[in-house]
């Protein structure tokens, strides 16, 4: 029996979804390299247990950075010794895999995505952008009349958008997101205590005291690293509001851009969205008061997603399903594309017809 597939491509961790299975994986996007030969020594879970704890000949790469594909050969790898976990050449039929890509992909980026796709075993391949893959996974009704707002907070990049009858209306990207968040606690630390963190204390202390607003009750961390000044190992208590601090200009920038495309924003639609709110998702959804803070910017409500880390996944499942019931729209592109076995945007202008029926 064939099962269709949902790749979520993300910058910080790749999730694969099984159609009648949910998902089945969920692992770093990471990569570790023996730089001397060029083969691959560990990928995922693995590779993220090296972070910082290598030799000098052996280098974890983060083949994704910034919403988009830093290496494109590395990427490519990733994507083939994850998909070999699934084993799709022994099924009985190839799976149709729609895969969630970076808003600022690149053509060549494409190519390189779908000739791993169709190298692993996949039949027909579409790509769609990230922020119509969530807000589908959070439960949006992106295909009807109405005027829908999704902020993805993602590793590489917050995207912004408003979507209608299955398109984007107006959006943004911007390359501000986790590991922009990562790093600034890292300097936060160094040039305050001295102290030199690695990646993945940084990401703890974002995870465990991240805040978008100033809180009275604080909570405290312990965090070792080495000393700037002795080169020995030092132990420092961290606290949540010193983390508020340390985004808070990041995490304005956010709020900025999702005003900006709220003002860009149809009035109807506009009138939607003050109705039914906005819809957070990704890993900085997190972030403890991000739901507060911005709709203190926005002037509407704004919700959090129930599960902000597996919404893409979640979203390509769905979308698969739409596209092959969807029988009209499915054939019109399987003649167009039938030569190259790949779709871009598979669900552009698909309409929900009852719901535009009763509009």
């Amino acid at each position: 029996m064939v099962r269709d597939i949902g790749i979520d491509l993300g910058t910080a961790n790749i999730l694969v979804f099984l159609k009648d299975r949910g998902i089945i994986l969920n692992e770093p996007s990471l990569v570790a390299l023996d730089e001397r030969n060029g083969d691959v020594i560990a990928v995922g879970e693995r590779a993220y247990q090296m972070v910082g704890r290598t030799p000098k000949e052996i280098n974890v790469h983060h083949p994704l950075k910034g919403g988009v594909i830093a290496d494109i050969a590395v990427t490519e790898q990733l994507l083939e010794l994850f998909m070999q976990k699934l084993n799709l050449n022994s099924w009985f039929s190839k799976p149709d895999i729609l895969i969630c890509t970076p808003t600022n992909i690149t053509t060549v980026e494409q190519k390189a995505i779908i000739q791993a796709a169709i190298k692993c075993g996949g039949r027909n391949i579409y790509l769609e952008e990230e922020p119509k893959v969530a807000a589908v996974g959070v439960g949006l009704d992106i295909f009807s009349p109405i005027g829908n707002m999704v902020i993805d907070i993602g590793g590489g990049t917050s995207d912004i958008a408003v979507l209608s009858m299955g398109s984007t209306v107006t959006s943004r990207s911007i390359k501000l997101a986790g590991d922009n968040m990562d790093f600034a606690i890292s300097e936060y630390i160094k040039d305050k205590y001295q102290l030199i963190i690695g990646d993945r204390t940084a990401e703890a202390i974002k995870m465990n005291l991240g805040s978008a607003i100033e809180v009275e009750n604080e909570s405290d961390m312990i965090v070792k690293g080495r000393d700037m000044t002795t080169g020995l190992p030092k132990t420092v208590t961290i606290y949540t509001n010193e983390i508020y601090h340390c985004l808070k200009e990041m995490l304005d920038t956010i709020g900025e851009e999702a005003r900006l495309v709220l003002e860009a924003t149809p009035p109807e639609l506009a009138g939607d969205i003050i109705e039914r709110g906005v819809m957070v998702t990704g890993g900085g959804a997190l972030i403890q008061g991000i739901d507060r803070m911005l709709s203190e910017k926005l002037q509407v409500p704004v919700m959090i997603a129930e599960n902000p880390l597996q919404s893409v996944a979640i979203g390509t499942g769905i979308l698969l399903n739409r596209i092959k019931a969807d029988r009209g729209i499915f054939s019109g592109l399987r003649r167009l594309f039938s030569s190259k076995k790949v779709v871009m945007n598979p669900t552009a202008n698909m309409i929900d017809d009852e719901r535009t029926e009763e509009a």
